[in-house]
């Protein structure tokens, strides 16, 4: 398999010792499974339960001791060395591989799903708006309505970057990328040099490593349930507040703004095509200070390959 060559790979990749390590046991095994107590004079303990934790060794049919998992792609992996795609391949499998959810996490992802009819079904939007505008009621009541926008559009811009600095893996999902680049590179030599051997063994590796995507996806998706979970219930104070939908009238006194070229304009008039005024200032000032937090608190949300 192209994984258990990827995984040797790495391991000499991390620690050249292992090279002789693996070729010890490729030697051994060829007279059978091999135990600890065959390999002891050569490899140190620490090595063996590396081959072992990698699954490089599994074990043997009798039980008395292990085999190798994949002897042809761990002598192919020895003889061609250790290589930056080798080693990135198996670190992603390991770290995707143990990407998962808590409990928190799903219950968060549950509750968005709910949250989500407040924006066609009335009762959940009176009952989220009425709750939150315990909070915000006062805000409301200090300030005018584009700068309680502000301030709201600046809370979420800054627990959404938290957010993702915090629960996304930037490093893994920079490892994955540089990895699909890796196999990108090396299918195309194969093809130009039409080694057909070659382009197999990738082709297997790539089909492995788009497995992997589903694990990249709740990684990319679990930070985003938390930021849904946390702004959707401000969108909802906001539809209540403006007074959006059948049958809805304003719970806060709205004053025009006045919009460059537009001029004097009502918060639930439209701007730009059927978008109204409301969401395009929320929108124009959350990436506003997005953008000033993440270059303040010197945060990269972006996976970096270098």
């Amino acid at each position: 398999m192209a994984r258990i060559e990827a995984k040797v790979r790495s391991l000499v990749a991390e620690d050249p010792e292992m090279r002789s390590a693996v070729e010890t046991v490729l030697d051994r095994s060829e007279a059978g499974e091999v135990r600890w107590a065959d390999v002891r004079g050569d490899l140190t303990s620490g090595q063996w339960g590396r081959l072992i934790e990698k699954g490089v060794l599994v074990d043997g049919d009798t039980g008395d001791g292990f085999s190798l998992a994949d002897p042809a792609a761990t002598r192919t992996a020895v003889e061609n060395g250790s290589d930056v795609g080798g080693a990135s391949a198996a670190s992603v499998d390991d770290d995707v591989e143990g990407t998962t959810w808590s409990k928190w996490d799903k219950g968060a992802a549950l509750v968005t799903v709910g949250l989500f009819l407040g924006y066609s079904w009335k009762p959940v939007r009176e009952l989220v708006g009425g709750t939150f505008h315990t909070v915000l009621g006062p805000v409301a009541e200090m300030l005018p309505f584009y700068a309680v926008v502000m301030v709201l559009a600046l809370a979420t811009g800054l627990y959404s970057t938290l957010l993702q600095a915090n629960l996304m893996n930037m490093e893994k999902m920079g490892m994955y990328q540089e990895r699909m680049k890796d196999i990108q590179r090396r299918r195309k030599e194969a093809q130009e040099s039409g080694d057909d051997a070659a382009l197999e063994k990738i082709q297997e590796e790539q089909m492995e490593a788009m497995g992997d995507q589903m694990g990249m996806f709740k990684e990319q998706f679990r930070p985003m349930v938390w930021i849904m979970f946390l702004t959707i219930p401000v969108f909802l104070w906001m539809y209540w507040a403006v007074g959006i939908g059948a049958n809805s009238q304003a719970h806060i006194e709205l004053q025009p703004m006045i919009v460059p070229i537009a001029g004097e304009v009502g918060w639930k008039s439209s701007v730009v095509g059927p978008v109204q005024l409301w969401i395009v200032w929320y929108f124009l000032c959350s990436m506003a200070f997005t953008q000033i937090i993440r270059k303040g608190l010197n945060i990269n949300t972006t996976p970096s390959t270098s």
